[in-house]
């Protein structure tokens, strides 16, 4: 059996974002790894946390989901804020050091990682459309989906996880959303990343 921690990296914006859609999509992963025999465990950033108990969590899990909207281009705070509170005190359980050896020049900067063999995945809700990214006339200026949520990746791998496919729903705020139809996709994603492999 295999290990998930789904984190909700979701932060409250009353009567703008409730939190309703990052629910479903983690309600839908619970159901599917569930289902399929995986143990799961939560967080979620909003709420109190142990940081001892969360770095016990990341070193349990074989697979990472972490589900958030993007606000202003990142995370939200709070998910920052967990970020920032569970893996920096972790040397030494998620990652060495930063990689480099006073001693052995071959090693590189970011090789420090201790998560090797835990995979990861960004579930990304947002309501910049699709069109913006892998676009040199669009607002991210050519960059992919995720190369604009490199930063994001880097934090993962800096500790050594591997990456998965993204998932990402597009124009959350349009009002024609079909949430049905988009966990299909998610679904679908969830599977090729982590069960039909």
């Amino acid at each position: 059996m295999k290990n998930v921690l789904i984190i909700n990296g979701h932060q409250k914006y009353e009567g703008f974002a409730d939190g309703n859609l990052t629910k479903d999509y983690i309600n839908k992963a619970t159901d599917i790894f569930t289902s399929n025999s995986f143990n799961v465990k939560q967080t979620s950033v909003e709420k109190e946390y142990n940081v001892d108990e969360e770095i016990e969590k990341l070193l349990w899990a074989d697979i990472i989901l972490f589900q958030f909207p993007v606000y202003w281009m990142s995370v939200p705070w709070m998910a920052k804020k967990y970020i920032d509170d569970v893996f920096t005190p972790s040397q030494g359980q998620l990652y060495v050091n930063d990689g480099r050896s006073r001693e052995d020049a071959s090693k590189k900067y970011g090789g420090g990682g201790l998560m090797t063999g835990t995979k990861y995945m960004l579930s990304i809700t947002y309501n910049c459309p699709a069109s913006e990214f892998s676009n040199k006339d669009g607002f991210f200026e050519g960059l992919s989906l995720d190369e604009a949520n490199f930063a994001v990746h880097k934090i993962f791998q800096f500790c050594g996880a591997e990456p998965t496919d993204t998932y990402v729903v597009h124009d959350v705020y349009k009002g024609d959303l079909n949430l049905e139809n988009e966990l299909v996709v998610f679904e679908d994603t969830l599977k090729n990343n982590f069960i039909n492999n």
